[in-house]
């Protein structure tokens, strides 16, 4: 019997993701880890900001260079930010079909 892991992307039905609005959340590609809980990360508006990693994913959701994510840039210093979501494999295709990850690959060259 499972411990209450049961996969919510198994279940067929969609389970609504968070999308970047543009002002009060946009999506990055994390660049280097740094430690103590903090990411460099590039945005789709051009900037590289730090960006602080919540207790809520220490444990629960591991990130890496390379995963996309949604942050919120702060409002007192707009050079960094809160990540508020990492997205899964499932969960880009699903944004790249709406035709939200243009701007980001523009931005790499790619």
């Amino acid at each position: 019997m499972s411990k209450g892991r049961d996969s919510e992307e198994s279940s067929g039905e969609e389970v609504e993701i968070p999308l970047p609005d543009g002002q009060t959340s946009i999506l990055c590609i994390i660049q280097q880890l740094l430690g103590f809980d903090r990411a460099r990360v590039f945005c789709s508006d051009g900037k590289v900001r730090l960006c602080r990693i919540p207790g809520k994913f220490k444990k629960r959701m591991w990130m890496k260079v390379g995963d996309v994510v949604l942050v919120a840039p702060w409002d007192f210093q707009p050079e960094r930010g809160d990540i508020l979501y990492r997205y899964t494999s499932t969960e880009l295709q699903r944004l790249e079909r709406k035709g939200l990850l243009k701007e980001l690959k523009e931005l790499l060259g790619g």
